[in-house]
């Protein structure tokens, strides 16, 4: 069993350095079993296709960069660490861009991308419950996937030395200031930013309210923080 891991795992880092320095046209059954020490036919067992090999590899893509996202501890600033997250989200992509267009284009919605989805909005109800969102928690994190994706696969479409680095900047301020305030909400006169922080607040709490009381209390929160 411990020699069978091995081999997958040694399968998985030639195609992943092959997927890195050649690009994906170069992740061929003859090509990663000639990098990997291993003969063709191991490939088809082990993950039955070469699509199955790709899988694998978007898989620990996305395995690296979560272990870069939750390296990177909360600060006493929720959305600091939203910036934070941002620019890690866009540094790996330029770091890994094979990597980052198969996993992004190809497995988007698998359950890795999930997971990544998952810790930014961990983030941002930290954000609610201080009172700083403007929008609700899965309205923020859909405008935040979608520019941050969509700024990192712009930037790696163009050569090193022709990218504009600014623009991912000048785009993560114009997110943060569509989906958040500087000054908590309950210095502001604003129902749906309270709303927001209530509705936050209200799934985290444990006693208090019936189940239905609950689900009442957050279909109205809801209904007030969804005006917008």
């Amino acid at each position: 069993m411990a020699k069978r891991e091995d081999m997958r795992e040694r399968i998985i880092a030639a195609a992943a350095d092959l997927l890195g320095t050649q690009g994906q046209e170069s992740v061929t059954t003859r090509s990663v079993s000639a990098a990997a020490g291993v003969q063709p036919p191991a490939i088809y067992r082990l993950f039955g296709d070469m699509q199955g090999l790709l899988d694998a590899v978007a898989a620990d893509g996305f395995t690296r960069y979560l272990a870069e996202k939750k390296d990177q501890p909360p600060s006493g600033d929720p959305i600091d660490d939203l910036r934070a997250g941002w620019d890690l989200h866009v540094e790996f992509g330029l770091r890994h861009p094979a990597h980052y267009r198969l996993m992004y284009q190809q497995h988007a919605a698998d359950d890795p991308a999930r997971q990544a989805q998952e810790i930014l909005r961990e983030m941002l109800n930290r954000a609610a419950a201080a009172g700083l969102l403007r929008v609700p928690v899965e309205r923020a994190a859909q405008m935040i996937h979608a520019a941050s994706m969509g700024v990192t696969l712009s930037l790696i479409s163009v050569p090193p030395e022709e990218r504009q680095l600014a623009v991912s900047a000048a785009l993560r301020e114009s997110v943060l200031a569509a989906i958040s305030v500087q000054e908590p909400a309950v210095h502001q006169d604003d129902p749906v930013r309270h709303a927001v922080a209530l509705r936050t607040l209200v799934a985290e709490m444990e006693g208090g309210f019936t189940p239905g009381e609950r689900m009442l209390l957050a279909e109205l929160l809801d209904r007030i923080a969804g005006r917008t």
